[in-house]
C-alpha cells in the first residue's frame, strides 16, 4: 500500500527510542524525511544510525528539551529551514508518576500538567503555522489508553491524557477546513525502555524479569505487551494520504485492554515512581 509519504517532512518528538523511534522508522521507510528530537545524546546517536540505514541523507537529529517551549519552537523552525517545510508532527510527552488520585499533592498535579500537557500543546502550536503553509498536514498526539479508560493507579496519566484528548478534538474541529487532520494515539502497555526499567525494578531477580513483563502485558485481551512497531504502523497510516478522512479521533492501540477492564495487578502496592 502506497501511503503517499514520499518526501513529506515529519517531525517526531521523543524519537530516540520506544514508540517515537518506531514511528520515525515507519515514516522513514515510507520515504519521508524525518527529524527526531529528544534529550539524551547517546540515544539520539544510536537512533540516527538506525534511521540512516533506512533513509541515508534524509534524517535530522536534534537534542532538545520539549518542556522548554522556546527550545521547542527553535527546533521546529530549524527543521523547516533544513527541509523546506513541515507536513507531519508527532507530539510525545513523558509519563507522570503512578498512583491513585488522593495520593498526590497539588504540586504533583501541576508538575504532571507541565510534564505531559504543555510540551504536546507547545509543539503542536509551534508547528501549526507550517502545516497551514504546506496546505497539507497530519498532527498526531501521543497519549495513552487512560485518556478514555479510567485506571485507578494511573490517576495523573488519566487527567493529563484526557486533557490532550480534548485538545486533539478541538484542534481537529478548528483545522478541518484546512485539510489538516488531528488524531490521538492511545496505546496500552508497550515494551518500551521505561516499561522494561519498571519491570526490572518490580522483578525479584533477573530470572523473573520476563515474567514481570508478561504480567504487565496480561492487561490486554491479547495477553501480551505491544511492540513499539505495532504502534508505529498505526501512526504511519494516520499520517498518510490514505487517512485523509480520519480526524478528531482517539485511536486505542491497546490489544483489547479496554474491553477486558482496568485491573492492573502488577501495580498493586507499587511505588509511585516505578514508571517514571
Amino acid at each position: 500500500m502506497d501511503l503517499g509519504l514520499e518526501d513529506k517532512v515529519a517531525l517526531v518528538a521523543g524519537g530516540s527510542s520506544g514508540i517515537g523511534l518506531a514511528v520515525a522508522t515507519e515514516l522513514a521507510r515510507e520515504g519521508a524525511r524525518v527529524a527526531i528530537g529528544a534529550r539524551g545524546a547517546e540515544q539520539l546517536k544510536l537512533a540516527q544510525q538506525s534511521l540512516e540505514e533506512i533513509a541515508p541523507g534524509r534524517i535530522s537529529v536534534t537534542r532538545v528539551d520539549l518542556t522548554d517551549q522556546a527550545a521547542t519552537a527553535r527546533w521546529v523552525e530549524a527543521v523547516v529551514a533544513e527541509f523546506g517545510g513541515l507536513h507531519i508532527v508527532l507530539t510525545n510527552s513523558a509519563s507522570p508518576p503512578i498512583g491513585p488520585a488522593g495520593q498526590f499533592s497539588f504540586a504533583d498535579y501541576q508538575a504532571a500538567i507541565e510534564r505531559v500537557v504543555y510540551p504536546a500543546v507547545g509543539l503542536a502550536l509551534a508547528a501549526l503555522p507550517h502545516l497551514r503553509a504546506a496546505g497539507w498536514g497530519r498532527l498526531l498526539i501521543l497519549g495513552s489508553e487512560t485518556a478514555v479508560a479510567p485506571v485507578r493507579p494511573l490517576a495523573l496519566s488519566g487527567m493529563t491524557r484526557a486533557a490532550l484528548m480534548r485538545f486533539t478534538q478541538a484542534l481537529a474541529a478548528d483545522l478541518g477546513p484546512t485539510g489538516i487532520t488531528v488524531n490521538m494515539l492511545a496505546p496500552g502497555s508497550v515494551r518500551t525502555p521505561p516499561v522494561e526499567r519498571a519491570a526490572a525494578r518490580l522483578a525479584s531477580d533477573s530470572a523473573s524479569f520476563e515474567t514481570t513483563l508478561a504480567s504487565i502485558g496480561a492487561h490486554s485481551a491479547l495477553g501480551r505487551l505491544a511492540r513499539p512497531e505495532e504502534v508505529g504502523a498505526v501512526a504511519a497510516f494516520l499520517a498518510s494520504e490514505r487517512a485523509s478522512f480520519v480526524t478528531g479521533c482517539v485511536h486505542l492501540v491497546d490489544g483489547g485492554a479496554s474491553v477486558v477492564g482496568p485491573d492492573l495487578p502488577h501495580l498493586t502496592g507499587t511505588d509511585r515512581n516505578t514508571f517514571t
